[in-house]
């Protein structure tokens, strides 16, 4: 079968790894498609993962850059050694029990560009090794705190000591980290108790597909999806032949009308979804100066 490639919604059921969500999408399409998921959730978590087929695999990173959305309920008065109910939960004593307005205005000072320490039990590689790995051997690794970004956090519900919060993210954002933070500015300690992705930029439950009484390939979602974040330049009919061969091509002097970000740097370092004449994309173009310089080249089989 050609012409694979593309993306699928996932609602990622509690339990599993993301690994073994891939593995039984793996079964539906022909031996030796490419296939891969963007943005790892952890066994707890269930909800959106996008997953690539063929062509879109290349594109994995882009799908992560985009903005996501969770719905967390958090259980304050205890700490988790994993950050979440997976770990071994221990109990704190709490002088008192904060009030809901104490909650609101410690969740203002996570909003913006924060300082974030990843959960011990993460994927972040230390020395060449992943934080878990570490962790299982009982090595306990200290990891930096780096730059996130969380835009929106909303309290939707609060009984103690459950907490709900539904969070707008970016890129390497880890909420098990937020509710453990939470708890320490609270001073009664917090870790997520259920976790649930309900968005990745464009990709939303409503368009998941059902991971079970499945036998052949689901329609899959187009490749453009994948890089809906980034500025759009279209070429001309031989500017986009010569990109397809990996040739850089001189920055156009007048975009097409309509183009987003002609004017401005775009935030993911200048990267733009090259289009060809008939607005398929054909890859992604990296702006060097006066240059467009073929950052990943795709080959599409066109529609006759």
């Amino acid at each position: 079968m050609k012409g694979l490639d593309g993306l699928l919604v996932i609602d990622k059921p509690g339990g599993q790894t993301s690994r073994a969500v891939v593995n039984l999408v793996q079964r539906w399409f022909p031996t030796r498609t490419k296939v891969g998921h963007c943005g790892t959730l952890d066994p707890l978590a269930t909800g959106v993962l996008v997953v690539c087929v063929g062509q879109a695999t290349r594109l994995a990173d882009y799908v992560q850059q985009q903005g996501k959305t969770y719905h967390a309920r958090i259980r304050l008065g205890a700490v988790s050694t994993t950050d979440d109910a997976d770990g071994q939960i221990r109990e704190q004593k709490v002088a008192a029990v904060p009030t809901a307005e104490e909650i609101a205005a410690v969740l203002r000072g996570f909003v913006g560009t924060i300082w974030q320490r990843p959960p011990t039990v993460s994927a972040v590689k230390l020395h060449g090794q992943r934080a878990y790995t570490l962790a299982r051997q009982g090595a306990a690794p200290e990891l930096t705190p780096r730059p996130v970004s969380i835009q929106a956090i909303r309290l939707l519900d609060y009984r103690w000591p459950t907490l709900e919060l539904e969070v707008d993210c970016g890129k390497g954002t880890y909420i098990r980290s937020l509710a453990r933070d939470v708890g320490e500015k609270l001073g009664c300690g917090g870790y997520v108790d259920a976790l649930r992705r309900l968005r990745i930029g464009p990709f939303t439950l409503q368009q998941a597909v059902p991971l079970v009484n499945r036998t052949e390939p689901p329609p899959l979602l187009p490749l453009e999806l994948a890089v809906a974040h980034l500025p759009r330049l279209e070429l001309t009919a031989d500017q986009a032949e010569r990109f397809s061969h990996g040739q850089p091509l001189a920055w156009p002097t007048k975009l097409p009308e309509g183009h987003r970000g002609a004017t401005s740097t775009p935030p993911d370092e200048n990267h733009w979804a090259v289009v060809d004449p008939q607005g398929f994309l054909i890859g992604i173009g990296e702006r060097h100066g006066r240059w467009v310089r073929p950052r990943v080249v795709l080959s599409r089989q066109r529609p006759r």
